[in-house]
């Protein structure tokens, strides 16, 4: 895996206040929706959201956008090829001040009428016009040819050394930034200091490659050198340093077209002081490229800009593309929640700024919370929701029926469920709440208290050791909820509400009547039982086929051994046009057949006879397009509800909670 230099570990508190419930409910939207997990996760990544609180978290689509407005500008910013040209104008001025210094010499001569002064002053000025002519036009050959050339302008020399003194200070810093202050005004001694760093750094590299101990050793190397890689712990941190630095400079090169890239590699080979310099060079780049596979060192990124900039400006611009590119390169994996891990906060701050940064961790501990709070589960290569979180969806989903039974009194009378009085007490308690009717349980509030401060008297009770006593009807009931999933109920929009209110009261059941029997089964071509487990991935039954006879058998079939109430709450819309055959095969007709209807009413006799309660909840169906669901509650003698898919859960949540309380 690569090494990230300079990597900012999260600061505690980050993301502290993200509202994972929120989140959960975002991506449970989507979920139930498409029933497709790992894309209701991507979708909330890509798009972002609104975080409940007023503010907003981009998602990766925008922070996309801006990174590629920021490569555009870096683009535009700065071009090698400009600066080329500029130090070819340096050179060009140069030239005119040393033609102007010869003038000047020819006609002091001149001037002097010494014959003997006169020749030897033109021949002068012929040769070093010889000289010049025969530089070549290249700037690293220009360059060459001036190093052996003597001037005759002093203004000349003086401006010539300081342009090459300018161009090897930009050489170290192209490819050892941090070093750019060090050689500042470099002197034998330094260019020696930075030659055996490149030797000992590359001596390291290959010992550590034949598996050999470092000589010297890493702690050595950084008390002599450490002060050029800050950051650094360890040797991979220096080499990846040293690496993406050295291979933005050869970006850099790359940019150029193939005419200025020569042309700019033998101006770098010529400001090297000695040939042992361009050997260690040589080495080290070579060594680095071998140690880090995964850069790619061939890159090539056109620099568009308008004016010049120094080469080692240039190289840190392609050093920031190169980052961005690998940002982009994570922000468009295709599974969004694997390519947020790798993301390197510090490269988004350095590059996008602090409010991308904080996107981007939001968006991080957001999928890592899901996991860690054990609501997603990742292992074996699937996403997939644990008990816990479709637990959880269904305490909000339960949450939003009793707030919408709360905001709507004419659905019931009854706008929260309570504890049942009657009945036979069972020993049961739970911890008082400011508000509560105060029944104590004795035994268990004492217990608390002794628990609290230890054996002795008196017993000292405070507000959180009282225990109150739950009281609930010994009387069971045993519910199937039997879901219509075919075709109609998606293209309506009514699958998912009718998820939500399965997901919603079976939660119910389970935390607040645990002792109640409760069975979920799906039916469309066929029916089936269905795990809790399974409801918020549910899809249509993309075969033809509203299979109610099927639904009614098997959910009798589910309550033939329970006790206490029995009954079957069947979400539809529409009539039944299907049923088993007598070799159990699906027969499908629309219109319905007779048969159909009437397979489908013996079915509804055999729940009436077994003591079992049919109550139907019909979507968007007006009392006179499908009258069977009403005969089914006159043979029956169980409740027919026609409401919209928005009251359903409200509905089916208020009639269960009357029903419950008057058992």
């Amino acid at each position: 895996m690569p090494i990230r230099y300079g990597f900012r570990q999260p600061r505690d508190g980050d993301g502290d206040d993200l509202d994972l419930d929120h989140v959960l409910r975002l991506i449970s939207e989507e979920f139930l929706e498409t029933g497709d997990l790992e894309s209701a996760i991507e979708r909330l990544l890509r798009d972002g959201f609104d975080a409940g609180d007023g503010s907003r978290v981009e998602g990766l689509e925008e922070l996309m956008e801006r990174l590629r407005e920021k490569k555009r500008s870096l683009e535009r910013d700065l071009d090698p090829e400009g600066e080329l040209l500029k130090y070819h104008e340096r050179l060009d001025a140069i030239e005119a001040l040393e033609e102007a210094g010869v003038e000047e010499l020819l006609h002091e001569a001149a001037a002097s009428g010494d014959e003997r002064r006169i020749e030897v002053t033109t021949d002068l000025a012929a040769e070093r016009a010889l000289q010049r002519e025969l530089m070549g036009e290249r700037l690293d050959e220009r360059i060459q040819g001036y190093q052996s050339y003597e001037f005759v302008s002093t203004e000349a020399r003086e401006a010539f050394e300081a342009m090459i003194e300018e161009l090897r200070q930009d050489l170290v810093a192209t490819y050892f930034e941090k070093t750019k202050a060090t050689f500042s005004n470099a002197d034998g001694t330094q260019w020696q200091e930075l030659r055996e760093m490149m030797d000992a750094l590359s001596t390291m590299i290959e010992q550590d490659r034949r598996g050999e101990p470092l000589d010297p050793t890493f702690d050595d190397f950084m008390a002599k050198y450490g002060d050029q890689f800050p950051g650094a712990t360890s040797l991979e941190d220096v080499v990846r340093m040293m690496a993406e630095r050295a291979a933005a400079a050869e970006a850099m090169f790359n940019s150029l077209p193939a005419e200025q890239q020569q042309e700019l590699r033998g101006l770098f080979d010529d400001m090297w002081n000695s040939l042992d310099m361009q050997f260690s060079m040589s080495r080290l780049v070579s060594n680095l490229r071998q140690a880090t596979p995964d850069i790619d060192w061939q890159r090539a990124q056109r620099l568009r800009g308008q004016r010049g900039g120094s080469f080692s400006q240039a190289a840190s611009t392609m050093e920031r593309l190169g980052e961005l590119r690998n940002l982009e390169g994570f922000l468009e994996n295709g599974v969004p929640a694997q390519g947020l891990g790798e993301i390197d906060i510090d490269a988004v701050r350095r590059n996008l700024g602090d409010d991308a940064a904080r996107h981007v961790e939001t968006l991080k501990k957001a999928v890592r919370q899901l996991g860690e709070r054990g609501f997603v589960d990742r292992s074996g290569g699937q996403t997939t929701l644990t008990a816990k979180g479709i637990r959880q969806i269904g305490q909000q989903a339960l949450r939003d029926l009793f707030r919408q039974l709360k905001n709507s009194p004419a659905l019931g009378s009854h706008q929260t469920p309570s504890v049942a009085r009657g009945g036979d007490r069972e020993e049961t308690a739970k911890p008082w709440e400011p508000g509560q009717p105060f029944s104590l349980h004795l035994s268990q509030t004492l217990r608390r208290a002794v628990l609290r401060q230890g054996p002795g008297t008196p017993v000292r009770l405070e507000p959180d050791d009282f225990m109150v006593e739950e009281f609930e009807a010994t009387k069971r009931s045993a519910t199937v909820f039997a879901i219509d999933l075919s075709l109609s109920m998606a293209m309506r929009g009514n699958l998912v509400p009718a998820k939500k209110m399965v997901l919603a009261l079976t939660q119910l059941i389970r935390s607040k009547y645990p002792r109640d029997f409760v069975a979920i089964v799906g039916f469309g071509e066929v029916a089936e039982e269905l795990r809790f487990e399974d409801v918020p991935g549910l899809t249509i039954d993309y075969n033809y086929g509203t299979n109610l006879q099927h639904a009614l058998a098997l959910s009798r079939h589910l309550l033939r051994n329970e006790r206490g109430d029995k009954q079957i709450v069947v979400v539809t819309d529409g009539e039944p046009t299907a049923h088993l055959n007598d070799y159990g095969e699906p027969f499908f007709s629309w219109p319905p057949v007779p048969e159909t209807l009437h397979r489908t009413m013996a079915e509804v006799l055999r729940c009436t006879k077994a003591n079992i309660t049919v109550n139907t909840f019909a979507l968007d169906i007006e009392r006179s397009q499908f009258p069977f669901v009403e005969q089914i509650a006159k043979v029956n003698g169980g409740r027919t509800f026609y409401t919209s898919v928005d009251d359903l859960g409200a509905y089916v949540l208020d009639d269960f909670v009357q029903h419950r309380r008057a058992g």
